[in-house]
């Protein structure tokens, strides 16, 4: 039979009331993180997204951060639009030419899917709802002619630019969208109105929409010209094979 006794050093004395205090002092550290992980997370994205906004490098869009977004800007700096600055114009090959603002776009009856957003760069964000007016409501209001076969998308950054066939354009899944993660777009992400095309890598998504203007043929968009695939279809294009969204 064991006699022996526990000393003052043995674990089984001095070692159980050290181990409740780090226990209690984890748990107290784990509830902390867990109840302020949503406002450092969205520190963070904050912070990312204002250095993205003046660096015109790019090299901040490497960054990740919290949400598992990259931010992007092709230019040095993005004129900030709120509700009363805000004007999304609709023209070109159309009957009713039209300007929107935010309150208009927010007044029309609203669609909201969750998707994936995939980067042709590689990174994935699951599960992301977006809300919105569909494109093709707005076409639809807009009464486009017979001669127009694509949509051109310009932006209110002054550089960026985006194009579909107007049968891509009329699809559900593309949306003029107002809101993402069930949230207001913030100017980060492009806000206060982004184009949303679900089933297309995510530079089809222009941010900082500001015009829609229909064409004979489809234009290519910024980065189209620069060598990416006119057509993005989310793992048939670009030479990546990534899972569709």
């Amino acid at each position: 039979m064991n006699t022996e006794q526990p000393t003052a050093s043995d674990p089984e004395e001095s070692g159980t009331p050290v181990g409740r205090r780090l226990m209690l002092g984890m748990l107290g550290l784990g509830a902390l993180g867990v109840a302020t992980a949503p406002t450092l997370q969205r520190g963070l994205e904050s912070f990312l997204g204002g250095a993205a906004d003046k660096d015109p490098t790019g090299l901040t869009g490497l960054l990740p951060n919290g949400g598992g977004f990259r931010y992007y800007s092709v230019t040095s700096s993005v004129p900030h639009k709120n509700k009363d600055t805000y004007r999304l114009k609709i023209d070109g090959l159309v009957d009713h030419p039209a300007t929107y603002t935010l309150a208009d776009l927010r007044a029309l009856p609203q669609t909201r899917m969750v998707r994936d957003v995939q980067c042709v760069t590689g990174w994935r964000v699951p599960d992301t709802p977006f809300e919105g007016v569909r494109l093709s409501q707005l076409l639809d209001a807009a009464g486009v002619r017979s001669t127009a076969g694509a949509v051109r998308f310009t932006c209110f950054d002054g550089a960026y630019s985006e194009s579909l066939t107007l049968a891509q354009a009329r699809r559900a899944d593309v949306l003029v969208a107002l809101r993402m993660q069930d949230k207001d777009l913030n100017h980060s992400h492009g806000g206060p109105v982004r184009l949303y095309v679900a089933p297309m890598y995510f530079y089809k998504s222009a941010k900082w929409l500001s015009g829609i203007t229909l064409t004979s043929d489809v234009r290519p968009g910024y980065w189209e010209d620069r060598g990416y695939d006119v057509d993005a279809w989310v793992g048939r294009s670009n030479g990546r094979d990534d899972d569709a969204t």
